[in-house]
């Protein structure tokens, strides 16, 4: 009996709805995009109505071969690539390729476990054309961009650059934050605080100064400072009202793609591209051993959705009515509204079984799998659970011409506390029990200078929230960006910050002179919604690309005639040359940066270029610098090796552990960074001050 054929993109994926399917089903893996357009050539017919010529990407003629074999030999063939526009694309792609006809070969898998795999194949659909359209504008329009500005960019700065609609939108919110810091003139303010109890010798709190002479102070020096605590003398502290409020904080929704971005990098410290791996793993499926075999542990992980099907809203109540108790349930589940509504047949990103809990997964995930599975899990849970009950304390207390007031506030009642842990307290003041009239004791005045400080530069967190609220790129692009800007040269890592390079300056102030409508984000999230229309039917994507590319040819006309060549002087270190005495300079190669004499080609010297993270070596003192694998993963060891054979894959700190003195490694967990003893006898840990930047960014 002939037996059907499922086609998915990844090995992964066919193996997981293999055992699901069973052997009446061959599931074979397309590795990803089969046809593109040429890498050598344009590809695009810009005088037959941009009509693309797409070809079968090198490489992958064995893989298509074999599709075609299988295809022949079956009953039936279904397309199950993701659910999304490129995942439509590529089923559209295969439908050519393997002359399937026209009818119901698509099905789609927003998450991969039996009852929806099964359901899935039962009711598959035709292909799609208006998201195939979508995906095949951008595509278009990405090609007509890269292949005009990028060699643009190699003439007139240097070979191996590229531009584009959102990787140039997202450089230039890094390039403009940056000169905002460096032009940032921080002014003085002052804060005053007094610390006051009931009686002499009582419990003290502190309350802060909110009005002098009726007005919100506004103290911009110590005169103006000084001037208060002089009208403060001798005055009486009295209380002249208490108010008490019971205030709810409802959950967070579950996660979108930017939210599971921002937050794996707040609380695991995960870069963006490193989340989406790991989420794609478990949407894919893992080897859970015994009966269950492989499974997929969330539904999709690109989408912009919040909402969640009634069956899983069900089994979260479930699960929260045995565990926690009615008084933990919502009385209706609670709904969450998408800010578009483009991918509404997608759900947000959720456990496949909320029953799955992350402490049945120890040992059958990796460590990283395991942690980015439980903040998912936790979120999804959270957000079907009640709201957290505060009850909010203000006291208010008029001194001479100042008003200082006091704020507390405790948890009544934890709600989805219990599971996901969010600030929700606005102050941790404790205030003893007051009665209005009651003149207070004063122990302090407490008057403090500050700076204003600059924005933040942006993390990986910071900038696809960004992107998502200015509308620059899709789920789907929110990683790949960040990692085509470093992969670029453009900006760098520094911490956990994305700081621009020279270059990446370079080249948005060249886009900016030449191309500013291009490089303009209302620009990129306008194309994004022109895309969206293609989507729902309201537009030709050939006239959204016609639109784009008249006044696109005039500027890189215009562009090419009034640009001059630009050169970028090569970085000079202070390490000198042993052979010839010169300054070596810091130079990019095709495997990465290294050390060269400025000399060439006279003197040809070169060496490894070696980046210390200023902490010294445990064993010899000597610098510990960042080391890669030849898969790429970053690792730390002494500048002295092979002499010294100090290695650690987690970041040295700069201090050693005060229990057994092992050198500290730089952890981040769910509740911050630390510092880590990794001797597993000791189990030290101190917790490091978040920097006022990441904790401005994660409120």
């Amino acid at each position: 009996m002939k037996r059907k054929l499922v086609i998915v993109e990844s090995p992964t994926k066919a193996k997981t709805i293999g055992k699901i399917l069973g052997r009446t089903y061959v599931v074979k893996s397309s590795m990803g995009h089969v046809r593109d357009l040429p890498k050598s050539q344009f590809g695009v017919d810009i005088e037959n109505g941009f009509e693309p010529h797409y070809i079968t990407i090198r490489g992958k003629g064995a893989v298509v071969k074999e599709l075609k074999d299988w295809a022949q030999k079956s009953e039936q063939v279904f397309l199950a690539t993701d659910p999304d526009r490129e995942g439509e694309a590529i089923a559209w792609h295969l439908k050519q390729l393997l002359n399937l006809p026209d009818g119901p070969v698509r099905v789609e898998f927003h998450e991969i476990t039996k009852p929806v795999v099964l359901a899935a194949m039962e009711n598959p659909r035709e292909i799609d054309a208006r998201l195939v359209e979508a995906q095949q504008a951008r595509r278009v329009l990405d090609r007509i961009m890269g292949y005009s500005l990028s060699p643009l960019l190699w003439r007139k700065i240097r070979k191996g650059l590229s531009a584009g609609r959102v990787q140039s939108a997202a450089l230039r919110l890094i390039v403009d934050r940056e000169r905002e810091i460096r032009a940032f003139i921080p002014e003085e303010y002052w804060t005053l605080h007094a610390l006051l109890a009931p009686e002499e010798g009582g419990p003290s709190f502190s309350a802060r100064l909110v009005k002098c002479k009726e007005e919100e102070p506004q103290i911009k020096n110590w005169e103006e400072m000084d001037s208060i605590l002089q009208s403060l003398q001798g005055v009486s502290f009295v209380v002249v009202d208490i108010k008490r409020k019971e205030r709810r904080r409802n959950p967070n929704p579950p996660f979108t793609t930017s939210t599971l971005q921002q937050e794996a990098h707040r609380r695991l410290n995960f870069t963006a591209r490193k989340t989406m791996q790991i989420a794609q793993q478990l949407y894919e499926g893992v080897d859970l051993g015994g009966e269950e075999g492989s499974v997929g542990l969330i539904t999709y992980m690109r989408t912009d959705s919040v909402r969640v099907s009634p069956l899983a809203q069900e089994e979260a109540r479930k699960f929260i009515l045995d565990r926690f108790g009615p008084e933990y349930l919502p009385e209706k589940p609670r709904q969450f509204k998408s800010p578009r509504e483009s991918q509404g047949a997608h759900e947000a990103i959720r456990p496949t079984s909320v029953f799955r809990e992350p402490s049945s997964l120890r040992g059958k995930l990796t460590e990283d799998q395991l942690r980015l599975y439980t903040l998912i899990w936790e979120r999804f849970l959270a957000s079907q659970m009640e709201a957290v009950l505060l009850e909010v304390l203000t006291v208010e207390i008029t001194a001479g011409p100042a008003l200082f007031r006091a704020t507390g506030s405790t948890i009544k009642f934890p709600g989805f506390l219990k599971v996901y842990q969010e600030k929700v307290q606005e102050e941790d003041t404790k205030i003893p029990p007051l009665k209005v009239q009651q003149e207070l004791f004063l122990i302090s005045l407490d008057p403090k200078q500050h700076f204003t400080q600059p924005p933040p530069r942006y993390s990986d967190a910071s900038l696809v929230k960004a992107m998502e609220e200015l509308g620059i790129g899709r789920p789907s692009t929110y990683a790949p960006t960040i990692e085509t800007l470093l992969e670029r040269g453009y900006v760098v890592r520094r911490e956990r910050n994305l700081v621009p390079t020279e270059l990446g300056e370079i080249v948005v102030d060249l886009l900016k002179d030449h191309f500013p409508s291009i490089i303009d984000v209302e620009f990129t999230a306008h194309m994004e919604r022109q895309l969206d229309e293609v989507e729902e039917g309201l537009r030709s994507w050939r006239e959204v690309v016609e639109e784009f590319y008249q006044p696109f040819e005039d500027m890189l006309n215009r562009a090419e005639e009034a640009i001059e060549e630009i050169e970028i002087p090569d970085e000079v270190v202070e390490e000198k040359c042993p052979q010839c005495g010169r300054n070596l300079i810091l130079k990019k190669g095709r495997y990465g940066k290294f050390l060269a004499c400025p000399g060439f080609p006279e003197c040809r010297f070169t060496k490894p270029y070696q980046e210390s993270i200023g902490v010294q070596c445990p064993l010899c003192g000597g610098e510990v610098v960042v080391r890669r694998t030849k898969k790429g993963r970053i690792f730390y060891g002494c500048q002295n090796y092979p002499q010294c054979q100090y290695v650690s894959w987690d970041k040295p700190a700069p201090k050693d552990c005060p229990r057994c003195g092992t050198r500290l490694v730089e952890k981040a967990s769910r509740r911050g960074t630390r510092w880590v003893c990794p001797n597993k006898e000791c189990g030290y840990a101190e917790r490091l001050e978040e920097p006022e930047g990441e904790r401005r960014e994660s409120q």
